[in-house]
C-alpha cells in the first residue's frame, strides 16, 4: 500500500510540473534579433497580433508583457492618490523642512 502511495504521489507531482511546464516553449533568437511567441503561450497570455508589448531586463531575464496590462497595474497601485494633489503635499513638506532650516 505505501508503494501504491508513493507512486500516485509522483505521477500526481510530475503532472502538476508538468501543467506549469506546459507554458514554457524553447524559442530561439533570429539573426537579426527576433523571436517569435508560440501560439499556445500567444494565447494563455492574450496576445494579439497588433498589441502594444514592453519588453525589459528583469534580474537577467527577458519579461514581455501587453502595454495596457502595465497601465491598468500602474492605475491600481496609484487609486488610492486620486483626489490628492500630491505637487501640493511635496510643497507643502518642503516649506516645512525650508522653516526648519531657517530655524536653525
Amino acid at each position: 500500500m505505501a508503494h501504491f502511495i508513493n507512486m500516485w504521489h509522483t505521477l500526481k507531482t510530475m503532472a502538476d510540473s508538468s501543467q506549469h511546464y506546459s507554458q514554457q516553449q524553447e524559442v530561439h533568437l533570429g539573426a537579426q534579433g527576433r523571436v517569435v511567441i508560440p501560439a499556445a503561450l500567444r494565447r494563455a497570455l492574450g496576445f494579439r497580433a497588433g498589441d502594444a508589448l514592453v519588453a525589459r531586463n528583469e534580474d537577467g531575464r527577458l519579461v514581455i508583457e501587453k502595454a495596457e496590462i502595465i497601465k491598468q497595474r500602474l492605475k491600481a497601485r496609484f487609486a488610492e492618490a486620486s483626489g490628492r494633489s500630491l505637487s501640493s503635499e511635496l510643497m507643502k513638506e518642503r516649506r516645512k523642512e525650508a522653516k526648519k532650516e531657517n530655524q536653525s
